[in-house]
């Protein structure tokens, strides 16, 4: 089974040192150092006219929280419209409500507004109350085809378990893409033991 190894960027040198280095896929984000934010309009374009690899866009209007006013929903709706226009491969977001669970409204709306995009929930499944129960929730959903996730950790290494768990529980169609602290460095021991397909981080590509 073939691994694909996505390198979350936010610059257009970064994503081209990583597509020169082996990454299969990208997600472009703005401003990493605040855990990634909506990339501009600018450097989506640039990225996608310069990359061959599938280029998945972070929408993601503010840091730090996930729970979103009607008017940031309309911002995301914006952006993810562009998104579609260019011919991206996918977005990448999520939306919580007040007890850090999903929204499904709003995932919901977007996740449909979205398609033919493929559409990931990113991390914020991570700060729900139950990663399990939020997985069998969007997997529900067919309009979303995957999920970002640590496993309710911050790293990955400490989730080996509940990754393996949520693997299970979804179709191998669904992404289950683990995350946090992989690294080039630690990737073959991690991937032993996690044994799935899709895996994300800023340094798992070596550049």
């Amino acid at each position: 089974m073939q691994t694909i190894k996505e390198v979350c960027v936010d610059s257009l040198a970064d994503a081209v040192a990583a597509e020169k280095n082996g990454a299969n896929r990208i997600e472009l984000c703005g401003r990493l150092d605040l855990d990634g934010l909506t990339p501009s309009r600018k450097l989506i374009k640039e990225t996608f006219s310069t990359l061959k690899i599938p280029i998945r866009v972070m929408i993601r209007p503010k840091h730090p929280s996930f729970i979103y006013s009607e008017y940031e929903i309309n911002i995301m709706i914006e952006d993810i419209n562009f998104c579609k226009k260019i011919g991206l491969d996918g977005v990448v977001f999520g939306c919580l409500d007040e007890n850090s669970n999903f929204d499904m409204t709003q995932i919901n709306k977007l996740s449909k507004i979205a398609k033919p995009l493929n559409v990931i929930i990113h991390k914020a499944i991570d700060s729900t109350s139950s990663v399990i129960n939020s997985l069998i929730l969007i997997s529900d959903n067919k309009n979303i085809n995957g999920v970002l996730t640590s496993g309710g950790h911050r790293f990955a290494v400490n989730a080996v378990d509940i990754l393996k768990k949520m693997l299970d529980l979804v179709p191998s169609s669904f992404e289950v893409i683990s995350a946090g602290g992989i690294t080039y460095e630690n990737f073959d021991r991690l991937h032993s033991q996690i044994e799935g397909k899709y895996y994300h981080g800023k340094k798992i590509i070596k550049f």
